[in-house]
């Protein structure tokens, strides 16, 4: 198994059929390399939906029976169609995390409307997703509230990303004075935490998506009745929207934080994410890692 994927680089060659792309050009590729290209999913643009099954990056049958190889490899070939256009302005390091972090959070931002301006926004967790979430919910022009479990996050949601408010979410005092006050939820954790608490925070009419992957999520539905409040999951978004992220990205100087490493330090980087020992995202330097 080859893995590695959010894979940014610099194309080598292209194809006779190709269009799109030429040698030179800064591209990436994020977590999925193809789908039925038929279902009524993927002429929306929605690939990552595919009725036949999205094929994953690493590790994964694609539909010819080979097994697909990732990023950690001196090249990668890709199907156009599952290829982005990267500014040669934008650091391909930074672009990496934008192709599965960035477009998680992004793509429910966008189906619902989290983009207008003076809206007020809650993110769950802050981590690689969620600074994520905090950094476009700025760009938007939202009122960003942060949710952790402890103060250790305070200083990092409030000043390096700018967040308004920052909650501790075990400090009831804290949580019932947000009643009723947020438009939107991002929730990026994937632990069991208890879903209903966050319901109660959402505005009429207010939306929760899911983008972590919690074992499981318990509700009481009279609030989501009375309060005509919604609950929604959403996965990686589709080609068009990566495209349109990314371009958004460039255009606004918006950046994931991260740690450039080399190949070598792999185990460790595991080790230090098992303990939650990054800010926020870490990027594999491959080009350099093969010297």
């Amino acid at each position: 198994m080859v893995p590695g994927r959010e894979i940014a680089g610099i194309v080598q060659e292209v194809g006779p059929n190709v269009r799109q792309f030429k040698v030179g050009d800064h591209v990436g590729v994020g977590t999925y390399t193809n789908s039925c290209r038929e279902c009524e999913y993927c002429n929306d643009g929605l690939e990552v939906y595919c009725d036949k099954g999205a094929v994953y990056t690493y590790n994964r049958f694609d539909y010819d029976g080979a097994i697909t190889q990732g990023g950690f490899s001196s090249f990668t070939v890709v199907h156009e169609r599952y290829c982005f256009k990267i500014s040669e302005e934008y650091p391909l390091a930074s672009a990496a995390p934008l192709l599965c972090a960035g477009i998680t959070v992004y793509s429910p931002m966008m189906d619902h409307k989290m983009n207008k301006p003076g809206k007020s926004l809650g993110v769950i967790g802050l981590g690689g997703l969620g600074h994520m979430a905090v950094k476009f919910g700025k760009a938007f022009g939202l009122k960003v509230t942060v949710f952790s479990t402890t103060m250790s996050k305070n200083d990092e949601a409030l000043t390096l990303l700018g967040a308004d408010n920052f909650v501790v979410s075990s400090d009831q005092d804290q949580m019932t004075a947000l009643a009723k006050s947020l438009d939107f939820i991002i929730d990026t954790a994937s632990g069991n935490h208890p879903i209903e608490l966050y319901m109660s925070l959402l505005k009429t009419a207010g939306v929760l998506v899911l983008v972590g992957v919690p074992s499981e999520i318990k509700l009481k539905p009279f609030n989501l009745i009375t309060g005509k409040r919604s609950i929604t999951g959403s996965i990686a978004g589709g080609t068009k929207q990566i495209q349109e992220m990314i371009d958004f990205c460039a255009a606004h100087k918006i950046y994931p934080n991260i740690e450039v490493v080399p190949i070598q330090y792999v185990n460790e980087a595991i080790e230090r994410l098992i303990k939650k020992d990054v800010k926020y995202r870490f990027v594999v330097d491959i080009e350099n890692s093969l010297k």
